[in-house]
């Protein structure tokens, strides 16, 4: 008998503090932390009217900053630098309206938000055709 006793009133105590716990008015919701961007750094050589497009995944939505870090020989030349979506079954990039400098220059710098993750790409490129020659280039994309 003091063993269903004591049976009946550890199970009235679990049944009361789990209750009480269940009752609590401000749970605690942990707050996610973003990853950290990723930096790629994209390079290579355009010739005159050349182009050369670099697909890149973004994990999340977030921002994009495309940074035009390094133009050679010259760094006054200017190029083409762009920011769009890149369609895989196509290999095609397709720059997005407003996300694209046409005659960048060493340090040029833009910022975009991407809504969702997905395939991205960076597209460089002689396109007023003005390159003299070979002319070597480095960007840097920070993307999440």
């Amino acid at each position: 008998m003091r063993r269903s006793v004591l049976s009946v009133w550890l199970v009235t105590a679990l049944v009361f503090v789990t209750s009480a716990a269940c009752g609590d008015s401000n749970p605690t919701v942990p707050t996610p932390t973003p990853a950290p961007p990723v930096t790629d750094t994209f390079t290579g050589t355009i010739n005159t009217n050349g182009a050369m497009t670099f697909p890149f995944t973004a994990a999340t939505g977030g921002f994009v900053t495309v940074k035009l870090t390094s133009v050679q020989p010259d760094s006054t030349t200017t190029i083409a630098v762009g920011l769009g979506t890149f369609n895989t079954s196509t290999n095609v990039c397709t720059i997005q309206p407003g996300l694209n400098i046409e005659k960048a220059t060493q340090g040029a710098t833009f910022v975009a938000s991407v809504s969702v993750a997905g395939t991205l790409c960076l597209r460089v490129a002689d396109s007023s055709g003005t390159l003299t020659g070979p002319t070597t280039f480095s960007v840097d994309v920070a993307h999440p």
